[in-house]
């Protein structure tokens, strides 16, 4: 049990490093009016973007399952 004692203080450094940022991060986090975050996102959702003008064409799907599979034969005879 002695030998774990000098984990003590690193440990109390973490949480009190963890209190203070978390003390830190409360304030100044610079809140948006809902009615206007919601009038932004409206006037993003509008507009025309990069991304949505131009289509990438298909690109064909790779079957490949990681097993080998001979081929089925063409042509079998009723009754073979």
């Amino acid at each position: 049990m002695d030998i774990l004692l000098w984990l003590v203080p690193a440990g109390v450094v973490t949480v009190v490093a963890m209190l203070w940022v978390a003390w830190l991060g409360r304030e100044g986090r610079g809140e948006v009016d809902r009615d206007v975050a919601v009038a932004r996102l409206e006037k993003a959702l509008q507009r025309e973007h990069k991304g949505m003008v131009r289509q990438r064409p298909a690109v064909p799907r790779d079957r490949s399952t990681g097993i080998a599979v001979r081929p089925s034969r063409a042509a079998r005879r009723p009754g073979a």
